[in-house]
C-alpha cells in the first residue's frame, strides 16, 4: 500500500502517512480536495483530487483550508534564558559577581534555543541576559575604583581605632602602676618593662600601622620619669607614636615625622585621654608637667 506526502495549511509538510490514515483525516474535515500532496518518493505535486484512489471521498470533503495535519505543540520558555537575565540583573547588587554566571547560562541558552526545532522559545530573554550580564561584567573595574579607596578608608579608620585603643591600655597599665607604688609615674628608662604586666599583653605596644619588627612602636615623655601624680598637669603628654623601640622615652623630638594614619598622630595624656592631633596642632601640647 502506498503512503503519501501531504502539505497543511501552514505549509509544512506531513508524512509519509498510509491511504488509511489519509482517509480518516479526510472523514475528520483534515484534508480536502484541494489539499496538496504527492505519494512518497515522487517529486510531483498534486491535488488529492488528482487521485484516482481518494476521488470517491474527496468529491465528499469540505472545502475549507486544510487546519494542521499533524499534532500541534506549545514551545516552552528556556528556563536557561530566564535565569541568565535574572543572575545578569543581579549583578547590579553583586557588583557584577553573579553576571559572569548569566552570561555563561545566556550563550548556552541562545543555542539551545536555535537548535531545538522550534520547541523552545526565549531566544528575547537570552540575548538580554546576555548582554545585561556582558554590561555589568564590563562595569567590574568602575565597582573596583569606586570601592577600593572606600575599603582603602575602612582600613585606615580601623587601624586608627587600635591605635588609639594601645595607647589608652597603655595609660591604663600606667594609672595601675602609679597605685602600686605611692601614686609616681614608672622610670622612663625602663617603662615598658614597668607596666608591662599591667598591660596585659605586648600586643598593646605593637601599632599594626607600623608595620615593624620592634617590640614597641610608642614612646614615653620622659620629663614624667617618677613623678608624683600631683606633681602632673593632666593635659602633659604621656605617650606619643614613634620609632625608638622598647623602652624609648624622650620628648617632641622623638614623635614621627610623618603619621602613620593619614593626616592624624596618636597622642595619650596623663589623665587618660586620646587624642587624634594632626601636625601643624603638635606644637600645642603640653609636655612639661
Amino acid at each position: 500500500m502506498a503512503n503519501y506526502i501531504i502539505i497543511g495549511s501552514d505549509g509544512k509538510e506531513y508524512g509519509p502517512i498510509g491511504e488509511d490514515q489519509l482517509r480518516q483525516w479526510l472523514t475528520d474535515g483534515r484534508l480536502n480536495a484541494r489539499s496538496r500532496m504527492k505519494t512518497a518518493g515522487a517529486t510531483e505535486w498534486k491535488v488529492l483530487s488528482d487521485f484516482p484512489e481518494f476521488q470517491d471521498v474527496a468529491k465528499t470533503s469540505t472545502p475549507p483550508p486544510l487546519p494542521a495535519a499533524g499534532p500541534t505543540f506549545t514551545p516552552k520558555t528556556s528556563h536557561l534564558a530566564i535565569t541568565s537575565l535574572v543572575l545578569g540583573i543581579l549583578g547590579l547588587f553583586t557588583c557584577g559577581f553573579t553576571a559572569l554566571f548569566g552570561l555563561i547560562l545566556g550563550i548556552v541558552a541562545l543555542a539551545k534555543v536555535k537548535n531545538s526545532g522550534g520547541k523552545l522559545n526565549g531566544h528575547g530573554l537570552a540575548l538580554a541576559g546576555t548582554i545585561v550580564s556582558g554590561l555589568f561584567l564590563l562595569m567590574i573595574p568602575i565597582f573596583a575604583a569606586l570601592l577600593l579607596p572606600a575599603l582603602a578608608g575602612a582600613k585606615g579608620k580601623a587601624q586608627q581605632i587600635n591605635c588609639s585603643n594601645n595607647e589608652r591600655q597603655l595609660s591604663l597599665a600606667v594609672k595601675l602602676f602609679s597605685g602600686d607604688n605611692t601614686n609616681h609615674f614608672p622610670p622612663a628608662a625602663t617603662w615598658c618593662d614597668a607596666i608591662k604586666t599591667y598591660a596585659g599583653s605586648e600586643k598593646v605596644f605593637k601599632c599594626v600601622s607600623a608595620n615593624s619588627e620592634r617590640r614597641c612602636d610608642y614612646a614615653y615623655n620622659a620629663k614624667l620619669d617618677g613623678l608624683d601624680e600631683s606633681q602632673v598637669n593632666p593635659r602633659t603628654v604621656v605617650f606619643f607614636e614613634a620609632d625608638g623601640g622598647w623602652n624609648a622615652n624622650g620628648g617632641r623630638e622623638l614623635m614621627l615625622s610623618q603619621p602613620r594614619h593619614g593626616r592624624m598622630f596618636v597622642v595619650a595624656f596623663a589623665d587618660g585621654s586620646v587624642q587624634f592631633t594632626q601636625e601643624a596642632q603638635l606644637n600645642t601640647l603640653r609636655w612639661d608637667p
